[in-house]
């Protein structure tokens, strides 16, 4: 599922759209339907890049509301999607931006019991803390490729970055997170 952002193709964005130009129910009704499509793909990233359920939750609010906002006047630079991501994107920097340094992480912790699970999770637990150590450059183009499974393409206008920013970008974070395993 590389390389497509997650969501609504480009048709779907088009209603949307439309429904939000029209005013009144279709507005309400695309709103619901971006809502409804977009929720779960955007709590994901702003989870990997907070580290936080509740600052993940607080920013995909804060884009659904900016989202909310600033509809009537997307222009269409980019998909509709795109845009939307962005705009959490730099919601959950600013979360993360606002926890205090000594706030545990809580990531989403796999399997429900024995010894292989524990192993599991004390895993993935190490692996959540070394992300979240990472610079926020490095750390968002990680979750977006290796996490979320987008292309470097997707990434680039998402961040509106170059694609070869996302490239080495990604090259630090992987060299970042050897350099901080444990012996």
């Amino acid at each position: 599922m590389a390389g497509r952002l997650p969501g609504l193709s480009s048709a779907e964005e088009a209603e949307i759209l439309a429904g939000v130009r029209a005013g009144g129910a279709a507005r309400r009704a695309a709103s619901d339907r971006l809502f409804r499509e977009l929720r779960e793909p955007l709590h994901a990233l702003c989870m990997h890049l907070t580290g936080s359920r509740a600052d993940a939750e607080d920013a995909v609010q804060e884009a659904f509301v900016a989202v909310h906002r600033g509809l009537p006047g997307f222009a269409g630079a980019s998909r509709l999607t795109t845009w939307i991501f962005r705009i959490a994107l730099r919601a959950a920097v600013h979360a993360r931006a606002r926890r205090q340094d000594g706030e545990p992480l809580d990531p989403e912790t796999p399997g429900g019991g024995g010894a292989a699970d524990i192993g599991a999770r004390d895993e993935a637990r190490r692996v959540v803390s070394a992300i979240a150590r990472l610079p926020a450059g490095p750390r968002a183009v990680l979750s977006l490729f290796a996490i979320d499974g987008l292309s470097h393409r997707d990434i680039a206008d998402i961040l509106g970055i170059p694609e070869g920013t996302v490239w080495s970008r990604l090259h630090a974070a992987r060299r970042m997170l050897v350099g901080s395993r444990p012996a």
